[in-house]
């Protein structure tokens, strides 16, 4: 029922800002039980958290990338986004939204001069 998709480039220059879209159906963002989360999958790697924000509209983040990173969310469009500024090319993964134990099928995201 509940469904999540990714969206955004595919490729990013370093130095840029990475900013990716989940678009929810069947649950609200704004739900007081949601935990809207941002992985990721490097090449080869396992995979790593990177920080959700909850329904209540408070975020958190890994402290290895909290400087640089920003998730929010657009509530009239049942969105959530997160922005992840001056990349590089170890920020190259398969990024995933999800919520529990629901999640979208990932996008690839290369950051690559």
């Amino acid at each position: 029922q509940v469904q999540l998709e990714e969206s955004g480039p595919g490729l990013v220059k370093p130095s840029q800002t990475l900013s990716l879209t989940c678009t929810v159906s069947g649950d609200s963002i704004a739900s007081n039980t949601g935990h809207w989360t941002w992985i990721r999958q490097p090449p080869g790697k396992g995979l790593e958290w990177i920080g959700k924000i909850f329904g209540s509209g408070s975020t958190s983040y890994t402290p290895s990338l909290k400087s640089r990173t920003s998730i929010s969310r657009d509530t009239s469009k049942n969105q959530f986004t997160l922005q992840l500024n001056s990349v590089i090319p170890a920020d190259t993964a398969v990024y995933y939204c999800g919520n529990w134990d629901t999640w979208g099928q990932g996008t690839q995201v290369t950051v690559s001069s």
